[in-house]
Parts: structure tokens; sequence; C-alpha cells
């Protein structure tokens, strides 16, 4: 079953951040990930959520997805990413 990291991103150093989001790609095709969404607009139609910057990434599965956020490649970039952006960021399931 096809598994999805979200992602609500409020980039705080667009210098920084520009370093991880040039790196990170390989590293999600790596793990067998691919974007759905990644920035772009984004329009409030209910209720209070307003992400300044929206990611959806598809993995495989779960087991894929977590390999890829607990990989040694990754943990790197999760630092750039912390140091450059407040990030909420959620696995989900789904079809």
């Amino acid at each position: 079953m096809a598994a999805y990291l979200i992602a609500q991103v409020k980039v705080t150093d667009p210098e920084i951040f520009a370093k991880y989001s040039s790196q990170v790609p390989g590293v999600i095709e790596q793990y067998g990930g691919r974007y759905l969404v990644r920035g772009g607009a984004t329009e409030a139609v209910e209720g209070s959520w307003t992400p300044a910057r929206l990611v959806v990434v598809e993995f495989p599965s779960m087991e894929q997805l977590k390999r890829f956020y607990h990989s040694d490649e990754y943990a790197p970039l999760i630092e750039l990413r912390n140091q450059s952006a407040h990030t909420d960021l959620t696995f989900a399931e789904g079809i």
C-alpha cells in the first residue's frame, strides 16, 4: 500500500533552505519516492489550515517511507531543514 509524507513548511532562512531543497530530491528518488506536491500556491477553502508551503511525497510503502526518513543520507538534510524552516510532518498510508 502506498504511503505519503505530508509536510507543512514555513521557510525561515531561504538561503539554507535552498541547500536542503536542492539535495533532497535525489534522496527521495533513491528510496522510491516521488513528489506529488512541492510548493506552489495553496488556497484555504474550509477551516483555518493555511500552509505557507505544502509538500506531499508518495512512497511505495510505509516501510520504504520510514527507510527514507531514518536513512543516513537524509539525516544531514533534516538538520538543514530544521535550521531553515518550521515543519509539521506526518506519514499516512493510502490507496
